[in-house]
């Protein structure tokens, strides 16, 4: 594409004073410059891209888009902010890719991943080639690549979404971050449907408050647009029993679609009964009622699945195909994932890593909990630390014997994040701290009987611990296993 086509997409109100060359590429790392490429010079939090400007040059960069003049031997293109340009243009290189594809977005603090894996399996056993985007990877049919955001950055974003179509993907699922939201990473996709799982404190080390973290996961539904399409319907998809529902409702022209438990809704679960090996329930819908068995545990994992139920009803397919796909899941990889060495007491890995999650599997596993529950929890370091305190006020609540440990501390002393949980919990309240997470998870395994439960949260699907500058590996689930086989040794 030729630069001056490309730039046209940016409605400039001068006109174009240069030479105009082919482009062959969009970087915004200078690292990755070929011949050809047009640079975007982007801020971030620790570096100005604009330094890089000449090395980008040197490694075959033709233009460059800036927020300032910058002195160099190509056009140097200068807008107001590049990281809402980089969208617009990320867009027009690769064709905007997401007009081609059935586009579902996933946003809330709980239940994205495993909401989204549910919705991906639902269309790929209706015959259908998917595609998906998340905190655990990248999948492009049968194709998995690692991921470094939740939500990757629009440039990334929309050079994913362009070889999706080029492999020849039907419908895409993608997790969508209120941090993604917020900053623009987003902008350019055109999506069908957008769920909403929930809102709970979460990110506020970056939004501030909750008002924000509830503004910016809005975003989402009233950037679904303002018109109508018979062929090409726009739905919501929200949770009536998160009062946030009722203002993401009014932000949205999009249809409507609403599923819950506790109060009236579209699709709503009813007689639900659950024990240690599933979940089952009633569903009542606009087209009938219909039973549901399944190997998922939990009233969280009732919402993830009618979100997912949900989301398959608007794109076509029918009721009993993805009951049937739902009644198949064995699990998602780090969420309430059972490690089984054999032993006679219960390890569960789970990701909850906030208030709310952490409650919520604590209150499930409560419910077919026959002596006692071991919590090993930590938080992370460099993140929001009002909810520390919060989170070991949970453990200590719902579990018998908290262990306070590390997760991922980053640049935070250890010993300071686990004063701050600990704060939030009274002086004779009965834990335990260990600031090893290794030893914490081998100390729980040790100490377990038969019917106990040992509850790992926080890191779930991760293989890695960030200690400092360090990514050192670590995987809950492997560490869990090698201390079961060590005690039975």
């Amino acid at each position: 594409m030729n630069l001056h086509s490309l730039l046209e997409s940016l409605h400039p109100l001068a006109p174009f004073d240069f030479e105009d060359v082919e482009i062959t590429s969009i970087e915004n790392d200078n690292r990755k410059v070929q011949p050809g490429c047009l640079f975007i010079c982007v801020k971030g939090y620790t570096v100005d891209g604009h330094q890089f400007a000449p090395s980008a040059v040197s490694n075959g960069a033709v233009a460059v888009i800036a927020e300032r003049e910058l002195d160099l031997d190509v056009p140097v293109i200068v807008v107001k902010n590049t990281i809402r340009a980089m969208a617009v243009l990320a867009d027009q290189f690769y064709g905007h890719p997401t007009k081609k594809l059935h586009l579902i977005g996933i946003t809330g603090t709980n239940g994205k991943t495993t909401t989204s894996h549910l919705i991906e399996k639902i269309l790929a056993d209706a015959g259908k080639k998917t595609g998906l985007i998340g905190t655990m990877y990248t999948k492009i049919g049968d194709v998995v690549e690692e991921t470094k955001n939740t939500t990757p950055e629009s440039l990334t974003l929309q050079k994913t979404f362009k070889r999706m179509v080029d492999a020849g993907v039907e419908a895409a699922v993608m997790e969508v971050s209120s941090h993604a939201l917020d900053m623009g990473r987003v902008h350019g996709c055109d999506y069908n449907t957008a769920v909403f799982t929930n809102l709970t404190q979460d990110h506020l080390d970056y939004h501030h408050t909750m008002e924000e973290y509830k503004r910016a996961k809005g975003l989402l539904f009233s950037q679904l647009g303002n018109t109508f399409d018979v062929k090409t319907p726009k739905f919501a998809i929200l949770n009536v029993d998160d009062e946030a529902s009722l203002g993401y409702e009014k932000s949205t022209a999009a249809h409507i679609l609403t599923y819950g438990i506790d109060f009236e809704a579209d699709l709503r679960a009813t007689n639900i009964r659950m024990n240690a090996s599933g979940t089952s329930f009633e569903l009542k819908t606009p087209i009938g009622i219909e039973k549901v068995t399944m190997k998922l545990i939990g009233k969280f994992n009732i919402y993830n699945v009618l979100a997912s139920i949900a989301s398959g009803l608007v794109y076509g397919i029918p009721l009993s195909q993805i009951i049937a796909s739902i009644e198949e899941v064995q699990g998602v990889s780090g969420r309430m994932e059972l490690v089984d060495e054999g032993q006679s007491y219960a390890v569960i890995v789970d990701y909850a890593h906030t208030p709310d999650s952490l409650e919520n599997v604590l209150k499930t596993i409560q419910q077919f909990a026959e002596k006692r529950i071991f919590v090993v929890v930590g938080c992370g370091g460099d993140r929001d630390k009002t909810k520390r305190p919060l989170m070991a006020q949970i453990a200590v609540k719902y579990g018998t014997d908290p262990i306070f440990t590390s997760d991922n501390p980053r640049s935070e002393d250890p010993n300071a994040i686990l004063n701050d949980m600990e704060a939030g919990v009274l002086s004779k309240a009965d834990y335990r701290v260990i600031v090893d997470r290794k030893e914490a998870i081998t100390f729980a395994i040790d100490s377990a009987n038969r019917d106990d439960i040992i509850l790992i949260a926080g890191k779930g699907h991760e293989t890695y611990q960030i200690i400092g500058e360090q990514i050192l590996s670590f995987d809950d689930r492997i560490v869990a296993k090698e201390a079961i086989k060590e005690r039975k040794e």
